[in-house]
């Protein structure tokens, strides 16, 4: 099979010429996923060689004082870590030594129901206490983020309950949530509505162990608050020179501009939220019908109850499995949606 000149004329048109190729793509074909992740790297070389003394010194800060933290994770968390890992395939106690078990411990937790349950618990108030928080807490920065006389008494009263002991407050929402004399059930009885019976209800406990989470949003309130006094009032000016309506704005300028905000919070709430622990201690020890039973709550009741160490260190190393590849997914594709500004030295 021969090739005509016409073919061949044709076929090197086509081709692209070597002497425009850059030297990475001399080297490797240039669509294979291989040679773009190589001509980035040699690019951020590159760019980073060509970095001026105002970034080569904020890149100094970085390290500095980034350092701090990995020096007390690697002397305090490191080690509790990787010996949770070990603990995880042995039986012990606070009495005895550690045997070797093996895989035993996470076979015991495919096949009890009271793990998978207690799985479902925590994803579902970790969905339910992060949506409703993140909304109450963006809408009320916003309300607070206005210019009227008197403002920081109101930003001074939505953060006080942050700073209130934790187990203070939860007694408190204990109170309110009594089917016969607790304050929301009275509200509701004006209404002519009849309460339900709340924690004592396997279906609306975990319910109210969620409405619980929403007195603790004043810290997310005030950071979301700091974000949106960081974005340039020029833009709100130009966009109402163009006519751009009030949802215009929120939609093409705040939430945005705002996005790196949301993201910290959402990875530190739902990192918080699956280790809640505190409310379905105190008021429902997992109850009723175990409806409330979290994996940071089965893991104190395995360890110290139920005297299975093993067993509650196999279910914590599970839980920052879950945790971690949760977090890395969020930062895979948090491009998509995260928006940064661009600093220019």
């Amino acid at each position: 099979m021969t090739i005509e000149a016409d073919d061949k004329a044709t076929v090197s048109a086509q081709a692209p010429d070597p002497a425009q190729r850059g030297p990475v793509e001399e080297l490797v074909p240039a669509r294979t996923g291989f040679a773009v992740r190589l001509r980035d790297l040699v690019g951020g070389i590159r760019s980073r060689n060509k970095l001026g003394p105002l970034a080569r010194r904020k890149e100094r800060w970085f390290y500095l004082l980034i350092s701090i933290w990995a020096v007390g994770f690697l002397a305090f968390n490191a080690g509790p870590i990787l010996a949770a890992f070990g603990l995880s395939f042995s039986n012990f106690n606070l009495t005895q030594g550690a045997e070797w078990a093996g895989l035993t411990h996470y076979q015991d937790m495919l096949e009890d129901p009271l793990v998978i349950k207690t799985l479902g618990n925590t994803i579902y108030y970790t969905l339910g206490s992060v949506i409703i928080s993140l909304i109450l807490a963006f809408f009320l920065a916003v309300l607070l983020n206005q210019k009227v006389r008197g403002i920081n008494i109101f930003r001074t009263f939505f953060f006080l309950p942050s700073v209130v002991s934790g187990v203070a407050v939860i007694m408190l929402w204990g109170l309110i949530f009594n089917p016969q004399f607790g304050m929301l059930n009275a509200f509701l009885g004006w209404f002519g509505i009849e309460g339900p019976a709340w924690l004592q209800d396997e279906g609306w406990a975990m319910p109210a162990v969620i409405l619980m989470s929403v007195w603790n949003i004043g810290w997310m309130m005030l950071v979301y608050l700091a974000g949106l006094q960081g974005i340039p009032q020029e833009l709100y000016e130009a966009a109402e020179i163009d006519g751009a309506s009030s949802w215009s704005k929120m939609r093409h300028i705040t939430i945005p501009l705002i996005s790196p905000v949301t993201f910290f919070l959402l990875v530190t709430n739902i990192i918080f939220s699956f280790q809640v622990f505190t409310p379905t201690y105190v008021l429902t020890r997992g109850g009723p019908n175990n409806a409330t039973m979290t994996m940071s709550l089965l893991i104190f009741l395995a360890a110290f109850q139920w005297n299975r160490m093993g067993f509650a260190t196999a279910i914590a190393v599970v839980l920052f499995i879950i945790i971690m590849a949760v977090t890395v997914f969020q930062f895979t594709f948090s491009g998509r949606w995260v928006h940064y500004e661009t600093a220019v030295d």
